[in-house]
């Protein structure tokens, strides 16, 4: 089902990618600007011929490649020459040994934080851009477009930017001050629209069916396919920065639940390629309260989402019919994981105490996973003797709302000594 004038191209360049194959149905299509199948409209996604052979000379490849997420450009949709074309170069973010946070928490098997807010524009979005813009190269785009809960709208402008392509992307009006200006910055075209990320959504799909939208590109719909595969760079860092092995236990934020399945996917990738042990893992989804459909779903024991409002501060995670739910409830469940939920207060209690531990300030996202895992260890669903890899998806520079009420100075004094031990703050 082409969507746009810029025709699907049998013969375009994305490495190991050839065709696009439906998750329900399985029925293949050429590589191109599509993201649903014909026949059963399900969900397209990449499939490969990856490397066979030596898996100990695959690991060396790759250990001997860029320090960014072109180092796995072998098993990626992306052309070999990658390296050398204008692009933000995002990942190889730091895995950080949590020990601080392990005590607190009461994990004895060894707990890590993976701290995607060490990107270009501070969030996991510029993996999943970066090889979207490969795409957009790939099929003559001009244009680069998304919706946008407010990270993915700054890494697309600040993509764009750099690899000289026209950007407009959409917002829910109402989204926090800091991700409205890193996503102006970049000097491309924002737009606003009234009412939540759904309703942005549904304006994106309405635009590429028509002839304003001729030559754009929009990164998580007619290009999400590719755009979906940058997730799996998360799982392909984790391992090696492991030591080539999986994590036992994953906890990962749930908005369109993409990035949940697109990890699963590069773990199973890894296991088929022989670059790490084939032994059990599980996944876990952390939902906010106030948006978290895929959490109902899962404890009420259903295989269907229910669509919610959005009412939370984690406004990244605020996607009331998340795409990819129903892959996230059949993960959750084949990997003996779970989907689960914190309030706004838990999730705020959640930034503070990460970075009171580790001197790691996440946003409200990176609230929600940390919140999640002591909830779930609290309630003994995470094993705590077992590895345990937490994501934090980006900076807390970006949603100083969620914490300006309560984070403030200690003290406000003159400037004496006198007035300083007045305070009490002497030690």
């Amino acid at each position: 089902m082409a969507v746009q004038s810029v025709e699907s191209n049998t013969t375009v360049a994305l490495g190991p990618a050839v065709a696009l194959s439906c998750r329900e149905c399985g029925e293949r299509f050429p590589l191109g600007p599509i993201f649903a199948c014909e026949h059963c409209f399900g969900p397209l996604e990449v499939a490969y011929e990856l490397p066979t052979g030596d898996p100990e000379a695959l690991r060396k490849r790759i250990e001997a490649g860029p320090g960014n997420i072109w180092r796995y450009a072998p098993l990626l949709p992306v052309p070999a020459d990658v390296a050398d074309k204008p692009n933000l170069n995002p990942g190889l973010t730091k895995l950080v040994k949590a020990d601080n946070l392990a005590r607190e928490l009461g994990v004895t098997g060894g707990l890590y934080v993976k701290d995607d807010s060490g990107n270009p524009t501070h969030s996991f979005k510029d993996r999943v851009v970066a090889i979207a813009v490969e795409a957009a190269r790939a099929f003559g785009f001009t244009t680069l477009s998304c919706s946008s809960t407010g990270n993915l709208a700054g890494a697309v402008g600040a993509a764009a930017a750099r690899a000289g392509f026209r950007s407009c992307v959409f917002i829910p009006h109402d989204l926090e001050a800091g991700k409205v200006v890193m996503a102006a910055v970049y000097g491309g075209e924002l737009v606003g629209i009234e009412g939540t990320y759904d309703d942005v959504n549904r304006f994106c799909s309405e635009l590429i069916g028509d002839p304003l939208g001729e030559g754009w590109g929009f990164v998580n719909v007619n290009l999400r396919p590719y755009y979906g595969e940058g997730s799996k760079t998360l799982a392909y860092e984790i391992c090696e920065q492991l030591g080539w092995r999986l994590p036992d236990q994953i906890v990962i934020p749930i908005a369109s639940g993409s990035q949940l399945t697109k990890i699963d996917k590069g773990l199973k990738e890894l296991i088929a390629l022989g670059l790490v042990e084939d032994r059990p893992y599980k996944i876990f989804g952390a939902q906010a309260e106030g948006c978290s459909p895929v959490s109902t779903a899962f404890k009420a024991g259903h295989d269907v989402v229910r669509p919610q409002r959005p009412n939370t501060i984690a406004k990244s995670l605020a996607i009331g019919n998340p795409a990819d739910g129903p892959y996230v409830l059949d993960i959750a469940r084949r990997t003996g994981g779970a989907v689960e939920d914190v309030t706004d207060e838990q999730i705020v209690d959640a930034i503070k105490l990460l970075a009171r531990t580790e001197g790691i300030f996440a946003e409200t996202a990176g609230g929600v996973t940390v919140g999640v895992t002591r909830k779930l260890i609290e309630d003994g669903v995470l094993d705590p003797s077992l590895t345990t890899v937490v994501l934090n998806t980006g900076d807390g520079l970006k949603t100083l709302d969620a914490v300006s009420p309560t984070t403030g100075p200690t003290a406000t004094i003159r400037p004496s000594l006198d007035a300083f031990r007045a305070a009490g703050l002497a030690g």
